[in-house]
């Protein structure tokens, strides 16, 4: 196939950077012609407000982009990842005038949430799913800030009316059952919501030796739960308890990281160092206070035959089977991550056998094979219902 893939990238790489790098190679090792169109949010810096805030709601340099390169590579799908906010929801109608079938990956939740995590003041939130969110104005949800809150704001309320969302975009790929029913109940059309992880080519083939103490890998920022993990830390040291837990990564709680974990803490590292560090790891934690979208490091950790200590909430909750794949202990919550972790530490074989489980589930679900599998399934079916709308 030929397909022109899209993607925003952050100022700050992330995983989901890293899942439409890894999804792009996937498609060109399966002999796909690939395409990009890349904006990066670097570039906001260069623009004035007002240029920002008129192509978040509809960008005229997407459409002329895009005219270029379809009459370059003339592509059987266009496929989106992130559009916010250089590219915006003029991809769909680009597309849909066009007749060329888009798919849209959605990596987190923008569509529901202005936020995008359904998080406010470290807690869960709901209050506008299902609604036009207003309340995000008024509680400056986006960057702590009206002006900004307000135009995430109009551009979900603009392109709801216009029906940008729920006739203009073919199919909608989601990375779990969790997120497809939050977008259910926000108003997404279930059939054309499929379901389709992220994935991770894997390390060397585990061995379950030498393994002992924990680690954390991602963003140290609030959202990820590491300041919880920092409490549940310092509350293992203070009792005189094993706390051997590396963290990787960089964020703005890095001073506190710095501070409590000392030597433990090993800054960021490239994806094989972070595979090498946890073939010696007994488990992971993931600790996020906002819902995961997927958990990209919990199933690295599966691939390296580590089991996970997760939050039980969004799609770590679907993700980690609690007393098979790992522990589950209740989000935002110290005390119960602390005990998950002393239980850990004092049970090394029971948490091996969970990492030989994880590493079954890895083989099963999350290879690069069986997402490509899964990936050209959608890619197919979208076409054909493609075909058959513009044929009526």
């Amino acid at each position: 196939m030929k397909i022109l893939v899209a993607h925003n990238s952050y100022q700050q790489a992330g995983g989901e950077d890293t899942a439409v790098n890894a999804e792009i190679d996937l498609l060109r090792q399966y002999g796909n012609e690939v395409i990009e169109y890349r904006r990066n949010n670097l570039d906001i810096k260069e623009q004035s407000r007002l240029s920002t805030a008129v192509s978040t709601i509809w960008s005229q340099r997407t459409n002329d982009d895009l005219q270029q390169l379809c009459e370059q590579f003339n592509p059987d799908i266009i496929h989106g990842h992130n559009t916010f906010p250089l590219i915006s929801p003029s991809l769909y109608w680009f597309a849909a005038k066009r007749r060329i079938a888009v798919i849209q990956t959605l990596h987190n939740f923008r569509l529901l949430c202005p936020q995008a995590m359904f998080l406010r003041e470290g807690k869960v939130c709901e209050d506008c799913l299902g609604k036009l969110p207003w309340r995000a104005i008024s509680r400056r949800c986006y960057h702590t800030s009206t002006m900004q809150s307000a135009l995430v704001t109009s551009m979900l309320g603009v392109h709801r009316s216009l029906g940008s969302y729920r006739h203009q975009v073919s199919a909608y790929i989601v990375l779990n059952e969790f997120c497809r029913e939050k977008f259910i109940a926000g108003g997404l059309p279930q059939d054309k919501l499929h379901i389709k992880p992220n994935f991770t080519a894997g390390f060397q083939t585990p061995n379950w030796l030498q393994r002992r103490g924990g680690i954390y890998v991602g963003r140290l920022a609030e959202e990820k739960g590491i300041h919880v993990l920092i409490q549940a830390y310092q509350t293992l040291r203070a009792t005189g308890q094993d706390a051997e837990i590396k963290v990787v990564g960089k964020g703005p709680l890095l001073d506190e990281v710095r501070a409590t974990f000392g030597p433990q803490y090993l800054g960021p590292k490239n994806a094989r160092e972070i595979g090498d560090l946890l073939q010696s790891a007994l488990f992971l934690v993931a600790p996020s206070t906002c819902y995961e979208t997927f958990g990209l490091a919990a199933v690295e950790a599966y691939a390296a035959g580590v089991a996970v200590i997760a939050s039980a909430h969004g799609g770590l909750n679907e993700l980690v089977i609690d007393g098979v794949t790992g522990l589950l202990f209740r989000p935002g919550d110290k005390d119960d991550l602390t005990q998950k972790i002393a239980w850990a530490n004092s049970h090394p074989e029971a948490m091996l056998r969970m990492g030989r489980q994880a590493y079954q589930v890895y083989t099963e679900k999350f290879t690069p094979e069986k997402n490509y599998q899964q990936l050209h399934h959608i890619y197919t079916k979208t076409l054909n219902d493609n075909g058959a709308l513009h044929a009526n």
